[in-house]
């Protein structure tokens, strides 16, 4: 269930009541207890942030590392300071979008075929279709005796379709949220974003058709990369072989933003990974391994002015570095 942020909360309450949530994490004695449950008793915004806090911590599983949490139940420390800062938007500002992640990426337990965060899988259909998928990602297969059905339900993958043998032969189609793609003889990939999908062609053709306007359907050719909604197929831009490079377990960045650099690295792993926006446009370039995004984070830090801070192993932000 989706958590809303209860709304007329004060800055200066959810900053309190999440200094009381680390306060209690590290330990008290009877009178600081004594003293917190009189805050929750002066005013009915004070339970109600309590209460909220509660309710999102145990569904976000924060401060799990021991480290993290003596460092921030610190009184005077600048981790404490940070932390309380960060702790106020996650609880009160991006708790609501984190858990709308989570509950994103955990549906398709039930599916044919899934990965989980950080792992890529590839497998062999009936008919010889080759998929590839890539983190986080779940399909569902719906073999017929009139057609060969793929549905993406989460995540991303990479078809190279098989022929099918039979006397009358099946098409092939791949369904996601927004539509149907229907290749002609093809390698592509698949990718379901929040609202829309993601097509990038390498070989051959395809054919999208969304959802609910069958008029917009246009063919897609090797080479070019489109985006659909449920009602509309957005301009054709170029792709390029790069865009199929985590097939091999790697990301290729070529002048990229940072923010957007740091938001494909934190598909392929656990926990939360923020860029601060003073450093978003940094651009950089290079081939990265998914298959250890510390080492990438780290390598971040030796070649553009920044800096990692880690609430927990699993909370980072890249922030300005330090003169």
């Amino acid at each position: 269930m989706k958590i809303e942020s209860p709304p007329g909360i004060a800055p200066h309450v959810a900053r309190r009541a999440v200094e009381w949530w680390l306060d209690l994490q590290g330990g008290h004695t009877a009178s600081q207890r004594s003293a917190f449950e009189r805050w929750r008793t002066e005013h009915v915004d004070h339970e109600r942030a309590w209460q909220h806090i509660q309710t999102v911590s145990q569904r976000l599983q924060v401060l799990n590392d021991g480290a993290a949490r003596a460092a921030l139940t610190r009184p005077r420390s600048s981790a404490r300071r940070s932390g309380v800062k960060a702790l106020v938007l996650l609880f009160f500002a991006g708790g609501t979008a984190w858990i709308a992640r989570d509950q994103m990426t955990s549906r398709g337990w039930g599916a044919d075929l899934r990965t989980g965060t950080g792992e890529q899988r590839n497998a062999t259909l009936a008919d010889g279709t080759r998929l590839t998928l890539n983190t986080a990602s779940a399909v569902d297969i719906r073999f017929s005796a009139t057609e060969r059905r793929i549905v993406l339900l989460r995540g991303e993958i990479m078809v190279v379709t098989g022929h099918d043998d039979g006397a009358s032969p099946r098409p092939f189609v791949a369904q996601t949220a927004q539509g149907t793609s229907i290749p002609l003889g093809t390698r592509f990939s698949l990718r379901q974003e929040e609202s829309t999908t993601r097509l990038d062609v390498f070989e051959g053709a395809v054919k999208v058709e969304p959802l609910r306007a069958p008029d917009a359907a246009r063919v897609v050719h090797a080479g070019e990369r489109v985006r659909f909604t449920s009602t509309q197929t957005l301009p054709v831009e170029p792709t390029s072989a790069d865009a199929a490079a985590w097939t091999q377990g790697m990301l290729i960045a070529s002048n990229m933003r940072l923010a957007d650099f740091l938001a494909e690295i934190g598909r392929y792993r656990h926990g939360f990974l923020r860029c601060d926006p003073s450093v978003a446009d940094l651009r950089l370039s290079g081939t990265y391994p998914l298959s250890d995004t510390d080492r990438v984070l780290d390598t971040i830090g030796n070649t553009l002015p920044v800096e990692l801070e880690y609430i927990t192993r699993y909370w980072a932000t890249v922030k300005p570095a330090r003169a």
